[in-house]
């Protein structure tokens, strides 16, 4: 039997509430992943969900965004869920950039919003 797909978890600082929230309502069907986060969104993803088992790898800025391009690349990531802050500066915008290229470049399917995020979760 395969490994479950892994889901990769991303919020700016203005959307972790939202991303906490989203993975309380949906609980359930993020158990079905291998969860991979960036340091502080993981963080209170594991607050809101103990049960949940999360993967938390660095904070955005201090790398953990290109951790989870790495891993887009090397294919250890089925999906990203990114839940961007649209209307704040962000100093470690070209990491912001270089990740959803990733994402691109792969082909992966990549959420920016929670609308999104839940039409992902519909489909598994």
């Amino acid at each position: 039997m395969s490994a479950a797909p892994c889901i990769a978890l991303i919020a700016h600082d203005q959307k972790k509430d939202d991303m906490a929230a989203f993975a309380r309502q949906h609980q359930a069907a993020l158990s079905r992943f291998r969860i991979v986060a960036t340091g502080t969104t993981g963080g209170r993803v594991q607050d809101a969900c103990p049960e949940l088992q999360v993967t938390r790898l660095k904070s955005g800025p201090l790398g953990g965004d290109q951790q989870i391009g790495a891993m887009i690349a090397t294919g250890d990531v089925d999906m990203l869920i990114f839940f961007i802050d649209p209307l704040s500066a962000l100093p470690h915008d070209v990491d912001v950039k270089a990740l959803t290229r990733l994402a691109t470049v792969y082909d992966i399917p990549m959420a920016l919003n929670r609308a999104t995020a839940e039409k992902f979760l519909d489909f598994q």
